[in-house]
């Protein structure tokens, strides 16, 4: 079958032929991903981003142009790619790309993460050190209550749900969070 008849039948939702297709593009699909670099990615990234490509050309082919499915899906599958590519190099993105897992001297993750601006591995490390000083004076400086209320605000739950994993009034959750200010600002002189 030709690659035109395949997308007819992918189109009409037979999966061999949409598999067939997708197994005779996976090597032009691997020499595309191999001429670029994603930030904050790898090869792996670039061929999923190219398979994406691959799926789009096949639901958008049409034999009324003038142009062969292989040109077409080449051209869908460079575009896909470059595009995932120009995505990653954004500003609106680097949030994703530099946020470092805060944990303790355990090495227990969180869940808290801490965005850094730093595009070298030497700086994260450096910032990863400076946050996990910066935890581990918090825990020493917290009382264990209000550490759990911190890591729960700092995770991103309302004042209801830490409410709920405390068994703490919502009053009581605002006080511990004032406290807690007040003892982050004297760790800020300490630390800076």
């Amino acid at each position: 079958m030709t690659d035109e008849q395949l997308v007819l039948l992918a189109k009409e939702g037979n999966s061999e032929a949409e598999l067939e297709l997708f197994n005779k593009y996976r090597s032009l699909i691997n020499k595309y991903s191999r001429g670029y670099f994603l930030v904050g990615g790898d090869v792996e990234d670039l061929i999923q981003e190219g398979m994406i490509g691959l799926y789009k050309a096949i639901k958008n082919y049409s034999q009324e142009k003038d142009a062969s499915f292989a040109t077409f899906a080449s051209l869908c599958i460079r575009r896909q790619i470059q595009s995932a590519i120009r995505n990653a190099s954004t500003q609106k993105n680097k949030i994703l790309s530099s946020a470092v897992p805060i944990t303790d001297e355990e090495d227990d993750d969180y869940g808290i993460f801490s965005i850094t601006s730093a595009d070298r591995p030497d700086q994260k490390l450096i910032n990863k050190q400076t946050n996990e000083e910066i935890f581990s004076q918090l825990k020493k400086m917290l009382s264990p209550l209000e550490f759990d209320v911190l890591k729960y605000y700092l995770a991103g739950l309302t004042y209801e749900q830490i409410s709920q994993k405390t068994n703490l009034s919502k009053k009581s959750i605002d006080n511990a969070l004032s406290r807690i200010k007040n003892k982050l600002s004297s760790i800020k002189k300490v630390l800076f």
